[in-house]
């Protein structure tokens, strides 16, 4: 009996120290919110603005589906923002070594944005278009 609580504790430990913290990142959503506040800007380089490491991200449309989102990534995504059923924003999910890292909400603000024909954005192809 000591030996099966030993061995639940030992498994539980390390699926602990498997989990990995996904950030909101409110700071990248207000540096993501200057640049599109100026008219004058038309895009977005994620990478001149994200202090952290990253090698894959994705940005989901409004009305994106969970389901979506982690099929697109070949990642689980718990999404906190409820993307399924708002029009509001548009979500950026970070990934680093195939798990999610952070993520942003970007705001609107009567701007619509792309990434053209690209799935995903990369540290050297980070652009994301502002559609106004």
């Amino acid at each position: 009996m000591i030996l099966l609580k030993k061995i639940i504790l030992i498994m539980l430990v390390l699926a602990g120290c498997n989990h990995i913290e996904v950030q909101h990142n409110k700071n990248l959503e207000k540096a993501i919110y200057s640049i599109v506040e100026d008219k004058d800007n038309s895009g977005i380089s994620i990478e001149s603005v994200a202090d952290f490491r990253w090698d894959h991200a994705f940005l989901f449309e409004p009305y994106t589906p969970q389901e979506q989102m982690e099929e697109a990534m070949g990642a689980e995504f718990e999404d906190p923002s409820n993307m399924r059923s708002r029009d509001d924003i548009y979500l950026l999910v970070f990934l680093h070594e195939e798990n999610v890292v952070q993520y942003a909400e970007i705001d609107r603000q009567k701007s619509d944005f792309s990434i053209g024909e690209n799935d995903h954005l990369t540290p050297s192809d980070d652009l994301i278009e502002i559609e106004r």
